[in-house]
């Protein structure tokens, strides 16, 4: 697998090795194949595609609200809840 970074219209390329089930090593050569890609090209499109919606996910939407209208016991009074609790 040969991934690049491009700094000022350079490209650096990084040898690494990854243990890949064979069922998916099977899948990709074959998929490679059909796409007439290396298997490295799609390696690193997916691990791209991957990372860029991880990035995506960091934005969380905001929280529902409720309005639950008034309070039906004083939570600072401690005898008042554990009646309301326990159905007093």
């Amino acid at each position: 697998m040969l991934p690049y970074i491009h700094i000022h219209d350079m490209a650096f390329h990084m040898k690494t090795t990854l243990n890949i089930d064979a069922t998916v090593m099977a899948e990709l050569k074959r998929e490679a194949a059909r796409q007439g890609r290396t298997m490295s090209e799609l390696v690193e499109t997916a691990l791209r595609l991957l990372l860029r919606s991880q990035k995506k996910r960091k934005t969380l939407p905001a929280l529902p609200t409720f309005d639950g209208g008034e309070p039906l016991v004083d939570i600072a009074d401690r005898n008042a809840l554990y009646d309301a609790m326990e159905g007093r």
